[in-house]
């Protein structure tokens, strides 16, 4: 897809969509994976009649078996249609999250990881980790098992750097007693566009341009993956939807076109950016990156919008979860 050197994954999963509009995308290979989120899900189990089936039938049950029952689902049906591509090596991967509530509990990730991986029983899903202290033991525990990984709310190279040890520490704990089997893969997901929706006003203030702190702070999480050339770790670029109209709706997708890379795009996004020509785009080289973070310089504080951004990432995506239990007692 795209040269064998770019993934489009599709942010976005709903089991109407899954059953209709999602098999044409994948048949006409528009794009090649798919993730989910607290965040997604609830909108679909909030909005969507399809799962109200699921709701009257398992009544006796808890309101997060039931969560689980729905999701599992739609995520094994998303990975059976998607099975083709990964049998042939290009990506055909779906995500699900671990509930957000357990991301300081490093075997609690685990375990439901372990879980929930098993109950679908599809070789292409991939557990969704939150990028936190106790998260990344449960990354490379997961790995070292065999599963596949998405590590998730990365903001800082830090953490970029964090998740790489842990994949590559895990990975070497699988080779070492699954030497035949092949190699469970994992993602590094970067968020792009909400530090420019956080930073950007503050940026034009000081007579920076908008829309490009989000770029050059993905460019550099990217090369730090680059350079330790796990074969079986890739940059994925999330949160790449456009707010407001000062940019191109696929802005985030167009501008990340990297080799080896992935972007993971809103549906609406993917339509835009698919009515495009786009070709891959040359990273920018650490000194590139480096003079920009120099320029803008103190004008603004990266350190306290990286904390930000995860704790707040964090709460976002708990509050979507508990808001989907209450929706199901």
């Amino acid at each position: 897809m795209y040269n064998g050197n770019f993934s489009l994954w599709c942010d976005f999963l709903e089991r109407d969509f899954i059953d209709s509009e999602f098999k044409n995308f994948v048949k006409d290979e528009i794009f090649n994976g798919a993730t989910s989120n607290p965040a997604i899900f609830k909108n679909a189990i909030l909005n969507s009649k399809a799962y109200d089936k699921y709701k009257n039938d398992f009544k006796d049950k808890s309101p997060k078996e039931i969560y689980e029952l729905m999701a599992t689902k739609d995520i094994k049906n998303a990975a059976t249609i998607l099975l083709k591509n990964y049998e042939n090596s290009d990506d055909g991967f779906v995500s699900l999250e671990v509930d957000p509530e357990l991301c300081n509990d490093a075997n609690a990730t685990y375990n439901e990881g372990i879980r929930l991986f098993e109950s679908i029983n599809m070789p292409n899903v991939m557990i969704k980790v939150p990028a936190t202290k106790e998260g990344y033991v449960a990354m490379e525990k997961l790995i070292a098992k065999g599963v596949n990984v998405n590590a998730t709310l990365i903001f800082s190279p830090e953490q970029t750097q964090e998740c790489l040890l842990a994949l590559q520490n895990g990975t070497k704990t699988f080779k070492n007693t699954h030497s035949e089997q092949k190699l469970p893969q994992a993602v590094i997901s970067v968020f792009v566009s909400r530090f420019d929706r956080l930073l950007d006003e503050e940026m034009v203030k000081n007579g920076f341009k908008a829309g490009r702190i989000g770029i050059m702070n993905a460019s550099k999480c990217y090369n730090l993956i680059q350079k330790t050339n796990q074969c079986n770790v890739r940059a994925l670029f999330a949160s790449t939807g456009v707010k407001g109209a000062s940019l191109e709706p696929s802005y985030y997708v167009s501008e990340l076109m990297y080799k080896n890379s992935i972007n993971t795009a809103p549906l609406d996004t993917i339509k835009e950016f698919i009515k495009i020509d786009n070709k891959l785009k040359q990273p920018y080289s650490d000194s590139q990156i480096d003079a920009f973070f120099e320029k803008i310089g103190s004008s603004i504080d990266m350190d306290k919008a990286y904390a930000f951004l995860l704790e707040d990432g964090l709460k976002q995506f708990k509050i979507a979860f508990q808001e989907i239990l209450k929706s199901l007692k």
